[in-house]
């Protein structure tokens, strides 16, 4: 069960990356949302974690100044390492 909820959570994710290319940005809350529901269900590495969470902060910082954009591309980053 729980390989099927990471596969889901990984398949959203990616999801959520391509779109980001071709879409309108998604809000961010909505993309830090989904970053931390893939955090909760990964099994990756001590290091991709942290390297994840580096990336989540700038994010949260880019949305914190209304800065849509720039926060989805972090989360994006964070998620393709999360997924791995």
């Amino acid at each position: 069960m729980k390989k099927i909820v990471l596969a889901a959570a990984a398949f959203s994710a990616l999801s959520l990356s391509s779109s980001l290319s071709y879409a309108a940005t998604t809000p961010c809350e909505d993309a830090l949302k989904q970053l931390r529901a893939l955090e909760g269900a990964s099994t990756a590495s001590d290091a991709i974690k942290a390297e994840a969470a580096k990336l989540e902060a700038k994010g949260v910082e880019r949305c914190t100044a209304d800065d849509d954009k720039r926060a989805d591309d972090f989360f994006a980053q964070a998620t393709k390492l999360l997924a791995k």
